[in-house]
């Protein structure tokens, strides 16, 4: 019965790593990657959609990206909501493309990029606790009305503390990795 407790908290934290990651692949850095358009929404057909629904979004260049919208009509817009976004993106139209150069980033710019993924590696990690907390209480009050033995619990409380590490220890990971590449020049 813990089992499910602990599966179920494994599943609430592997989902948090995949946010963090997630929330990573958005924050700029001096390389163009498809991924950094992927908060931009566009107004298109009477709603708002993500781009990625509305083109294709490619990097033929490290420092460029080339946005192709599926439909002619779409590229004015698709431009201007990527100039709207705050990303601190110019981009050009030339035909059915937009080219959207990615400038380098100022050193000022890259430490406020790494204080931002602080920030989400933070949010991450507190999800990940917050799992464990859920989990710890629900295992708690399982020794507690005598579903399952003091020994049990006690060993299930260590696997899940373990578990909270290992996922902890994943964020600081993407964390080092994602810093390092903001910061390279």
């Amino acid at each position: 019965m813990t089992s499910e407790v602990l599966k179920e908290a494994a599943a609430q934290m592997d989902r948090n790593v995949e946010a963090v990651h997630r929330e990573f692949t958005g924050v700029r850095t001096g390389k163009a990657s498809p991924a950094l358009l992927d908060t931009v929404h566009v107004e298109a057909y009477g709603s708002r959609m993500p781009l990625k629904q509305t083109a294709t979004v490619t990097a033929p260049e490290p420092q460029m990206l080339v946005v192709q919208p599926w439909d002619a009509n779409l590229v004015s817009t698709v431009s201007k909501a990527i100039q709207s976004s705050d990303l601190g993106l110019n981009p050009s139209v030339d035909g059915n493309l937009i080219r959207v150069r990615i400038p380098p980033l100022t050193e000022e710019r890259r430490r406020e990029m790494v204080k931002l993924l602080h920030k989400f590696a933070e949010e991450g990690r507190v999800a990940v606790r917050h799992a464990r907390h859920k989990a710890k209480s629900d295992i708690e009050k399982m020794v507690k009305d005598g579903t399952v033995g003091e020994d049990v619990g006690r060993r299930d409380l260590d696997l899940l503390q373990k578990l909270t590490d290992e996922y902890i220890a994943r964020i600081d990971e993407l964390m080092t990795h994602k810093e390092a590449e903001v910061m390279e020049v």
